[in-house]
């Protein structure tokens, strides 16, 4: 099984969102860094801490489940859609989506700041400088450590 993070900020999708929808398609992905995580490592099963980004506090806020294989992430075909890209198209896709499932809402965000100082979490690519990547993957260890702080 591989370990996920992927950001979200709250007012365009939500962990809120996220468990009324049960399921839902993660789309709009247009980094290559990103789509190549999804289309690359993402297998059915493999589990995703679910960020919230750009708000007060950023933090980690849920975990959610890979729930389909890559397929090509059709808004980008849709000239009037926010993620259109008029160089892919469906007999060349450029970009990708996977669903994922709802698993568990914190009862409480764990910040960014307290990620940042645990020890523990040390080298987890999320933390790096300067990494703004909206997917990423994250050692076990950094995923249940992150876990641990939950409770």
């Amino acid at each position: 099984m591989n370990y996920w993070l992927i950001k979200s900020e709250p007012d365009a999708f939500s962990i809120d969102d996220m468990e009324k929808a049960g399921t839902e398609p993660w789309d709009g992905i247009r980094n290559y860094q990103a789509r190549n995580f999804m289309r690359d490592g993402m297998e059915v099963g493999d589990l995703a801490l679910f960020y919230h980004s750009n708000c007060k506090p950023p933090g980690v806020v849920g975990v959610v489940k890979v729930a389909s294989r890559p397929y090509p992430d059709h808004t980008a075909w849709d000239a009037s859609a926010k993620y259109y890209d008029p160089k892919s198209s469906e007999e060349n896709p450029r970009w990708i989506m996977v669903d994922f499932e709802f698993v568990e809402k914190f009862s409480e965000i764990v910040p960014l700041d307290q990620l940042k100082v645990t020890p523990e979490l040390e080298g987890m690519l999320t933390l790096r400088k300067g990494n703004r990547l909206s997917i990423t993957p994250v050692e076990e260890a950094h995923f249940k450590q992150i876990l641990d702080l939950t409770k």
